[in-house]
């Protein structure tokens, strides 16, 4: 039976409407269903899932609505999601929630910074508005038009403001951490990031080296593009370079537009400070005419940052941490449990970052693979949501985000994902990502484990193996246990290496003998 269940005039936020969805598709008996304010964009969702009636037609923005498609009785479902958005408001504090600027504002009169997250359409407004009233702003929300975001930036340079963003995910000032960040030790370490997951497993990595960082500031993904000119990033350079806590800097991105990356190294050598450039892809040479350290991974750029904090001589961090012949023991044993038939690498990433680096290691080994997020864009995948060959997906791309949280804060698409694709027998190798940290999903491990689980058990039915790597984004000390979420990893047959960069050369060592064998 499918019905739509009508709420008049009752708003909750997207982010615990997303939840809650996700937790009522485990009521017994429920096919499908979707809890939402009825925007133009949820019932665009209702409709791509089969769960749209006439109804909905009148429905306004104001109005909640419950669309299910259920074997057992719809008000089951309604009383059940009624419980779990009662138990999701008493879990929020008491504390008054301004619903504008203006309110909070007169709440917070001492506030510097604004943190937004509401529907593209409506960032740009906010943000304009949070800069008129001199805030510093981080811009989560995406779907921003790049004309927007060079108005937005060029007005935060006039004000002398930072506007991190759009789709800027992660940042920590003066201590706080902003969105999804890691909790990491305090130092003389400043970063300036165009990637937010390639953030996190930097300012992680430097902060497990014993390291530690004064200001994390992101820009956003486009800011390096021709047409923003890297604004934000030059802002963030001067910023550091003014900042006396700050000694050693690191730039993290994709390789800028010819047209920019003079200007950002430009800022970098007037800043004056001993700096580590990761232009993940990037040629390294136009680095070093600048006088500042390359680094050839996300892991590599926060090994050199902590030597140059130490004063000590810089030098490549390792490919592997253990041994060389351990690792070829480990492959090797890896490898020779498949079929001749399995011959196919799935990367499946919730860190978009890790995904385009992994994809720059991977290519090294076994050749381009097919993404939606290609290296060339010869290899872009027709349908994303089907796999083709050697494929890597990232699953925190506006295809897979629309009208969802992002998968680092519910993975279930990339789960549904890699229990679908355990049918084909070609699977030899599968890499994951996990990011901990503020604003991730507490349990990420736990959500793939039945996937996990199932992947193994249909490669050990057709009398074959399928080894999944994995690496964690995180430091012992954030929320969700690093330890006790890399031992599950571990006891569902998972091996667990320290840094992405670790993860996909050994998946690529792994499937480079397959190809030797196949040769043979």
């Amino acid at each position: 039976m499918k019905k739509v269940i009508v709420k008049k005039n009752t708003y909750y936020d997207s982010v615990t409407l997303m939840t809650v969805s996700k937790e009522a598709k485990k009521i017994e008996g429920v096919k499908e269903v979707l809890v939402g304010m009825a925007t133009e964009l949820n019932k665009g969702l209702a409709r791509n899932i089969g769960l749209y009636t006439e109804e909905m037609d009148t429905l306004t923005p104001n109005d909640l609505f419950i669309a299910v498609d259920t074997d057992g009785d719809p008000a089951i479902v309604e009383n059940s999601v009624e419980d779990l958005l009662t138990k999701k408001k008493e879990a929020v504090s008491s504390d008054f929630k301004p619903h504008t600027l203006d309110s909070a504002l007169k709440m917070m009169p001492e506030a510097n910074l604004a943190l937004i997250s509401v529907p593209g359409a409506y960032a740009a407004d906010e943000a304009r508005k949070a800069m008129e009233n001199n805030l510093h702003v981080m811009l989560f929300s995406d779907n921003v038009s790049i004309k927007d975001e060079v108005e937005l930036k060029r007005m935060a340079v006039e004000k002398g403001l930072l506007m991190m963003g759009p789709d800027c995910g992660t940042a920590i000032i003066n201590g706080i951490p902003l969105a999804f960040a890691n909790k990491v030790c305090r130092g003389d370490i400043g970063v300036v990031g165009a990637s937010g997951t390639g953030t996190q497993e930097v300012t992680s990595i430097i902060s497990r080296l014993g390291g530690g960082l004064s200001q994390v500031i992101g820009t956003g993904g486009r800011d390096l593009k021709s047409e923003v000119g890297g604004l934000m990033m030059i802002q963030g350079i001067d910023g550091l370079a003014a900042d006396p806590d700050t000694r050693v800097i690191v730039l993290i991105s994709k390789p800028p537009s010819g047209d920019v990356v003079g200007k950002v190294l430009s800022a970098l050598k007037d800043a004056g400070k001993p700096a580590v450039v990761d232009f993940i892809g990037g040629d390294p040479k136009i680095i070093e005419d600048y006088g500042f350290t390359p680094a050839k991974s996300l892991e590599d750029a926060a090994y050199k940052a902590v030597l140059l904090s130490c004063g000590e001589k810089i030098c490549d961090a390792p490919q592997f941490t253990m041994p060389s012949g351990e690792i070829d023991k480990l492959a090797a044993g890896e490898a020779e449990k498949m079929l001749p038939s399995q011959r196919h690498i799935k990367a499946f990433y919730t860190g978009g970052t890790l995904c385009d680096e992994a994809i720059h290691i991977l290519q090294e080994y076994i050749g381009p693979l097919y993404s939606n997020v290609p290296l060339d864009a010869s290899y872009a995948l027709n349908d994303p949501n089907a796999s083709l060959g050697n494929t890597a997906i990232d699953f925190g791309d506006d295809i897979f985000t629309a009208g969802r949280a992002h998968p680092m804060i519910d993975p279930s698409m990339r789960a549904e994902r890699l229990a679908r694709e355990s049918e084909d027998e070609s699977i030899a190798v599968v890499l994951l990502d996990f990011v901990l940290g503020h604003g991730s999903n507490m349990d990420p491990v736990g959500e793939m484990l039945d996937s996990i689980r199932l992947v193994k058990e249909r490669a050990n039915q057709r009398g074959g193996y399928v080894s999944i790597i994995a690496s964690v984004c995180g430091t012992p000390e954030d929320p969700q246990g690093m330890d006790n979420q890399i031992n599950k990893l571990r006891e569902a047959g998972v091996v667990v290496m320290p840094t992405n960069a670790q993860a996909a050369r050994l998946a690529g060592l792994i499937m480079r003998r397959k190809y030797d064998e196949q040769v043979k």
